[in-house]
């Protein structure tokens, strides 16, 4: 496998469990929403980590406030993220960093 390849492939699965995390708030709420105040800015700097340059800064700043704002946590921004890197832009290679 390439070493492109592999990356899509972890970027892939890393997204599918950060959004899972996210998510993770709707099982215990009160106490999910309070959780979200330490998982926002984790997950904003993590999308920045596995997306270089300014779109991955921006995914990071959307992300943040997806999972800081009650509600939104349904959007699954690392997988949206993944499908605009991978599969709608034509820039894959040079976005993506060693976490």
């Amino acid at each position: 496998m390439s070493k492109m390849k592999d990356k899509k492939i972890r970027n892939l699965f890393l997204g599918l469990l950060f959004d899972a995390i996210g998510m993770a708030s709707y099982l215990a709420p009160g106490i999910g929403d309070m959780l979200d105040v330490f998982w926002a800015p984790a997950a904003g700097w993590l999308m920045t980590r596995m997306y270089k340059g300014k779109i991955g800064q921006a995914a990071g700043i959307v992300t943040f406030i997806e999972e800081i704002i009650p509600g939104l946590d349904v959007i699954p921004t690392f997988t949206i993220m993944w499908i605009y890197t991978y599969l709608l832009s034509g820039k894959k290679a040079k976005k993506i960093i060693d976490i």
